[in-house]
């Protein structure tokens, strides 16, 4: 089983900055990808961004030039730098990791963090 751990969630100013960690455990026979979705309430959850093994980023349209993704290969753990942050990025901030291996893809999800944006 593969466990994540999300920090750094919080309450932040329209404006300021964030910045999201998520650390993998357990048994992770691969990591092929590693990103963001997020949900805000009364919305769908969507993908913020992620980054796959080949440190190829990919980011929605609404965070592309304020949003950083980034990994440690080392320590297993993907992190979202959050600048100029505003009021519409409040939501529910949930981790994922991907695994492909041995023709079989798992994705296994963290229990989300919540970032409120608000003066």
């Amino acid at each position: 089983q593969v466990q994540l751990v999300e920090s750094g969630g919080g309450l932040v100013q329209p404006g300021g900055s964030l910045r999201l960690s998520c650390a993998a455990s357990g048994n992770i026979l691969a990591i092929t990808a590693m990103g963001w979705y997020r949900q805000a309430p009364g919305k769908q959850r969507e993908l913020v961004a992620e980054i796959n093994s080949g440190d190829y980023t990919n980011y929605a349209d609404s965070v592309k030039g304020r949003f950083t993704i980034s990994r440690d290969n080392a320590k297993n753990t993907v992190y979202l730098q959050m600048d100029s942050v505003k009021t519409e990025d409040t939501a529910v901030y949930y981790c994922y990791l991907g695994s492909f291996w041995s023709g079989h893809y798992d994705q296994y999800w963290g229990h989300g963090a919540q970032v409120t944006v608000s003066s």
